[in-house]
């Protein structure tokens, strides 16, 4: 499903904490691009052939404002700037490194999708959501964080009881991403 986009040019609205593709045609062809966003008439769509806008999370506007496929415009049309999109998606090191681990995980060809659900940042798709089970949920770290090791082994047992590889995340003083996958298994 996932195409080549490099050519496709949107205009989303600026609306709260989300960015609102209107144009229903656009909505589609950029949702069949690697299912960015979630339409707002459909819970769990499965492909692009729905109807009604997209809503983009703020995570997935900048990411695609800064490839330059969409071009993000306030409630009276006129145009939001990226640095705009960046202070709202949060300044903090956290949300930079939550940036730059979702840019990173895209960049790599994955879908990546809210892990709320799951207690963590992200779920990540190798296919799609409505096409597969998200093989990974992702969270995300500071490299210098101290946490519990409880932590590591309720992740594994929740990456295990829901059929997922768990993954911690961080992002090295020199701005490389790194992937810890735990996985739970028996001696």
């Amino acid at each position: 499903m996932s195409g080549d986009c490099s050519s496709l040019k949107v205009e989303g609205v600026l609306v709260e904490d989300s960015v609102i593709v209107v144009d229903e045609d656009l909505a589609r062809r950029l949702y069949s691009c690697g299912f960015y966003g979630q339409p707002l008439e459909v819970e769990k769509p499965r492909g692009a052939d729905f109807e009604g806008p997209l809503r983009l999370s703020l995570l997935e506007a900048l990411y695609l404002a800064r490839k330059g496929l969409l071009e993000v415009l306030d409630v009276r049309g006129g145009r939001v700037d990226i640095s705009v999109l960046e202070e709202l998606v949060g300044s903090s090191r956290r949300f930079s490194k939550i940036y730059k681990i979702y840019s990173d995980l895209r960049d790599q060809g994955f879908i990546v999708k809210s892990g709320l659900k799951f207690g963590a940042d992200f779920a990540v798709y190798r296919v799609g959501p409505g096409l597969e089970h998200a093989p990974f949920i992702v969270h995300v770290y500071d490299a210098r964080e101290e946490f519990d090791p409880v932590e590591i082994i309720r992740a594994g047992r929740l990456g295990h009881s829901v059929r997922k590889k768990f993954v911690i995340a961080t992002v090295e003083p020199s701005g490389e991403p790194v992937y810890l996958q735990i996985d739970w298994f028996r001696p």
